[in-house]
């Protein structure tokens, strides 16, 4: 490579798919001998595309055309923080602390690895684990949830894979971003806990029981979604009924608070099932969803909002000497795009897709294995099957 050429396109259109601004990509490389970085603009949004090159194996004069990677849907008034950490990592100055750069081969090549979504994946993997492990020190779940040695790593598993979930339903816009706002939620939350749990109990446990397990309120059942109710008696009503929500003293308006939540659709799935049952006309609590003040349950605010801060996971890992850096999982998640479009060995994008959510949920889980744990953890986030690979295995 001699040369890089880029260019810019403003579409007419407001919006565009993935594919079809990777066959604009393709098309236009096919008209150079040199790679080419595109730049569209569509809308209120820049999307960048570079496509990798090699050099034909019988005609050297020509390069095949691979996959096509994009960041896509950059917000040109309010652009992602996930998209600024991307765009700060291509910039010549942060690409040569990492990659040796003297010509326009290695500096495709440093593109290339930057913009490798594995990378990205694994990184994401990197910082979910450490948050983890660092968290299910840190928690408590009911007694009933299991012995003491599993309970809290099955329960911080559980949790994971339900927030990531809904990660992904917030970028479908099918739950408002206000939920994971700590500017929002100090004009909703009272944040006075007793076991410093506000965040968990009242906007977690709430959204993923009695929201997304519950129908939304119709005409016909207009108080599907509501707060349990109280007898004249004073005792409180809904005992051990799941679908109601609670923790009503931590809301500053409860009624913003179930209008927020009233749009959210009703999921028809396990997942956001609570665990918590009776077995012999004895309460078995799992997830501990109750505001009784007798509940064990505490998953301090902390863990979702806390500013960064180096822990000690030697032991979990098996290293010596080394440091960690974990913060809030609330911060974590918002420093990564996510998308609902499944990458391809042809097009990707730079963010994370849902085949994560099971990769996330299989590698917390042979980390927490007593019987492959202790390679998983040394391993983490090296155990990534790619998906080139996982395509021509199905």
């Amino acid at each position: 490579i001699e040369s890089y050429l880029f260019i810019a396109l403003r579409l007419t259109g407001e919006s565009y798919s993935r594919t079809q601004l990777a066959q604009i990509t393709r098309e236009i490389n096919k008209l150079f001998a040199m790679p080419v970085m595109l730049i569209f603009q569509h809308g209120q949004t820049l999307t960048l595309s570079i496509i990798n090159r090699r050099l034909h194996k019988r005609e050297v004069s020509k390069d095949v055309l691979e996959k096509v990677t994009l960041i896509k849907d950059i917000r040109l008034a309010t652009p992602h923080r996930a998209h600024l950490e991307i765009l700060f990592d291509l910039s010549l100055e942060e690409l040569q602390r990492h990659h040796p750069i003297h010509n326009f081969v290695e500096l495709h090549r440093a593109w290339q690895t930057t913009l490798d979504s594995s990378e990205l994946n694994k990184k994401f993997f990197n910082e979910i684990a450490n948050w983890y492990f660092w968290a299910v020190n840190e928690v408590t779940f009911p007694p009933e949830a299991g012995p003491d040695e599993t309970r809290n790593a099955t329960s911080m598993i559980r949790l994971i894979t339900r927030l990531v979930f809904v990660w992904f339903l917030k970028e479908k816009g099918l739950v408002p971003e206000a939920l994971f706002n700590k500017t929002e939620l100090d004009k909703l939350l009272t944040w006075n806990d007793f076991n410093d749990s506000t965040y968990y109990k009242a906007i977690l446990q709430n959204l993923f029981f009695a929201t997304l397990n519950q129908e939304m309120n119709t005409p016909a059942k207009p108080d599907n979604r509501k707060f349990r109710g109280t007898r004249e008696s004073g005792q409180a009503q809904h005992y051990m009924i799941h679908n109601v929500y609670r923790y009503e003293k931590y809301f500053q308006d409860p009624t913003a608070a179930l209008a927020l939540l009233a749009d959210i659709p009703f999921l028809n799935g396990g997942l956001f099932e609570c665990l918590d049952k009776k077995v012999d006309g004895q309460p078995i609590r799992i997830d501990g969803f109750s505001d009784r003040t007798d509940n064990p349950l505490c998953v301090p605010d902390e863990l979702f909002f806390g500013a960064e801060r180096t822990v000690d996971l030697n032991q979990t890992y098996g290293t010596s000497g080394k440091s960690y850096k974990v913060r809030g999982l609330i911060e974590t998640l918002n420093r990564y795009k996510f998308t609902i479009a499944e990458n391809t060995p042809i097009e990707e994008e730079i963010a994370l897709d849902p085949e994560l959510l099971g990769k996330v949920f299989e590698n917390l889980l042979a980390a927490y294995n007593p019987e492959t744990g202790t390679t998983a953890r040394k391993q983490t986030g090296s155990f990534y099957t790619p998906r080139e690979i996982v395509n021509y295995m199905v």
